[in-house]
Formats: C-alpha cells, structure tokens, sequence
C-alpha cells in the first residue's frame, strides 16, 4: 500500500475500485463459497449499500443491524439492502432505495464510487455491493421492523489482519465445510458471514490486505 488509509480520496477510491473490478471480470473470479449443486434454483437478484464516509479525518464503514424477528439473517450486522424490484433501473438504484427504506439515508446524500464484485449467499440472492460515500454526522431514521441501530467501523481497523480470522461452516452432506470470516467484536457488535465477506472486498479492491 502506497500511502495511509484515511489519505485516499474520494477519486483514488474510486479509480481502485473500477481498476479491481475490471480485472475480476477479466478472470471470470466471482466469489461463491457453496457448490452450484448445493441451489435448486437461479439466485435473485440484490444489491447492498456499502456506505463509507469520514469521522474525525478517518474514513469509517457504516453497518446496520438486523432486528431479531426477520425471516432472513436477524439479528446480523449487514449493509443496507435488499431484492432487486422489476422497477428498478439498476443495481445503484436497488440499493439506494433499500437504504433509504431502512435507514432513510436520502439517494440524493450518496456519491456513488463504484461496485464490488458479486457475491451469492446461502439463502440464494445473488448481491451486488455498492459503494458510496455519504456525509457525516446524519440523522437516520430506522425502520425498526427491520432495523434496529445503525454504527460505523474504522476502516483502518477492519483492515487490521489481528482483527478478524476464517472459521468453518457445515453444509449438509455431501458437501465440505465452507470458510467464513468473522472479526473481532468492535463495541459489542459481531461482523461475520456476509457482510464480513463483502467488507473483505472492499478492502482487497482498495488494496489494504
């Protein structure tokens, strides 16, 4: 890495981030963990917020938590997001109306910087992340059926290789255990699964681990 995390811009984040996606594509290197075989069906379409903004000079992530009464990942640290709808007319779009729905960080407050390579969870979506960069502080107004607190992370923590090890899943017989990340707890909250992947990403893409 050729200078400080918190002195990257705006711009140079960005530029990272088109610079490793591109040679993604180029590799046809997704990130699947789990076998086709282990998914009866196509995965649906979603897309996630990746929110970074500035604290104090630091660059910072912003994670939600899920409310312990939904179906899918409650109780987890995630990224503002959901499904895609027929209506809308891009992935970006997806996520800034998800977030704004759950958190209501307003679309017109996110400075899009770019995607993050795909990535298909275990309950079978196949989710986009996308990052942007929003102001700091803001008043959020959660949704609290289905979200229950909004917080941040410094990135330069989460980049730290002390902070996070790879455990194992099971999956059902015949296949082999999966590896998934889990971080240090950071003020009582636990990163894992996929948010932890996707926050993995980032950092691969801007070349900090």
């Amino acid at each position: 890495m050729d200078q400080t995390i918190n002195s990257l811009t705006e711009t140079e984040i960005s530029q990272r981030l088109s610079n490793y996606l591109e040679k993604k594509f180029e590799k046809r290197d997704f990130n699947s963990l789990y076998p086709a075989e282990f998914f009866n069906d196509y995965p649906r379409n979603a897309a996630v917020l990746v929110p970074i903004l500035r604290v104090q000079d630091a660059w910072h992530v912003l994670f939600t938590r899920r409310t312990p009464s939904l179906p899918e990942h409650s109780g987890q640290v995630a990224f503002p997001g959901g499904r895609a709808d027929p209506s809308d007319d891009s992935l970006e779009i997806t996520a800034l109306r998800e977030a704004k729905e759950e958190i209501d960080l307003k679309p017109d407050d996110v400075r899009i910087l770019g995607r993050l390579r795909e990535i298909r969870t275990i309950s079978n979506y196949c989710v986009m992340p996308v990052v942007g960069c929003i102001p700091w502080p803001y008043e959020f107004h959660l949704a609290r059926e289905e979200v229950s607190r909004v917080f941040t992370i410094p990135l330069e923590w989460l980049a730290d290789l002390k902070n996070h090890e790879i455990l194992y899943r099971e999956l059902p017989p015949p296949h082999s255990p999966i590896p998934v990340i889990y971080f240090n707890h950071y003020n009582g909250e636990l990163l894992w699964g996929i948010s932890a992947e996707i926050t993995l990403i980032l950092l691969e893409s801007l070349q900090l681990v």
